[in-house]
């Protein structure tokens, strides 16, 4: 089983993603912050779960797709790295993960 960690980015990620939602709902910003938690906490049991990310193609770099987002992650032995959770319909920026790799 490996240890899931949640990096600044990808809980500033989330924040502003569940900010965003609020405007709406403050219901559905709480269950999608709870959710993509569950998604990325899956990830303990089966790490290479998610496919390699195709900006990347790196072995050790890794996403799990929740709704209309990408949960990406990075796998070193039995630690999984959750790097940044970024809109599916967007092309990763890899600037934003390029100091974590």
């Amino acid at each position: 089983m490996a240890q899931i960690k949640w990096t600044p980015q990808s809980l500033d990620d989330i924040e502003a993603i569940a900010n965003f939602i609020a405007r709406d709902s403050d219901y559905y910003a709480r269950m999608f912050a709870i959710k993509i938690f569950d998604a990325g906490e899956r990830l303990e049991l089966f790490p290479e779960s998610g496919r390699i990310v195709p900006e990347l193609s790196c072995k050790e770099i890794r996403e799990v797709i929740f709704g209309s987002y990408r949960i990406i992650y990075r796998i070193r032995d039995k630690l999984v790295e959750i790097l940044t959770v970024y809109h599916a319909a967007r092309l990763l920026d890899i600037s934003k993960i390029e100091g974590m790799l």
